[in-house]
């Protein structure tokens, strides 16, 4: 799949929340830094920014990245877009108070997603899960973003309907 294409002819989004913070959007600080990983068109990216947040959102497609440099105008937020191929791991920088990745599934990125956060750092992830849909490469085993990051403060772990969600906190 050439993810350009498929975001060039998906226009600009809307900016809102992670499905799985929808209801509970108080978990997120309105303060500090976040970091959207595989942001996509940017809608999460555009969403924390306006509560308040410093933003880097990072993906591969400068498609997206485009996109969402057109609605974070539009709203009229800032946020440091970084087009690079997750294949090469995380940007190593200064930690962070939300990590958000929503269907970028990579494993061995696990203990760089927790080792991104700053203390009482949050982190929201959904993967796309065999749980409730078949399987494939692409899809976590039932429980792996549990085990993935049982040393870390759990606040929601939810798995159904071919996906799988968990928001966590540092300790």
């Amino acid at each position: 799949m050439d993810w350009n294409d498929r975001f060039a002819a998906s226009g600009v989004g809307r900016p809102g929340p992670p499905s799985v913070l929808v209801g509970r959007e108080d978990v997120v600080p309105t303060t500090g830094r976040a970091l959207d990983v595989a942001c996509g068109r940017g809608t999460v990216a555009v969403w924390l920014a306006a509560r308040g947040l410093a933003v880097d959102a990072i993906d591969a497609a400068a498609a997206g990245l485009a996109l969402g440099r057109e609605l974070a105008d539009a709203e009229g937020v800032s946020v440091r877009w970084i087009e690079a191929d997750l294949d090469d791991g995380l940007p190593v920088g200064p930690a962070y108070d939300v990590v958000v990745c929503q269907r970028f599934r990579d494993p061995l990125l696990y203990p760089a997603f927790a080792g991104l956060l700053a203390p009482g750092g949050l982190l929201v992830m959904t993967v796309l899960s065999t749980v409730g849909d078949t399987g494939g490469r692409f899809r976590a085993a039932p429980g792996e973003l549990r085990a993935a990051f049982d040393h870390l403060d759990v606040l929601v772990d939810e798995e159904g309907d071919g996906e799988a969600h968990l928001v966590a906190r540092l300790r």
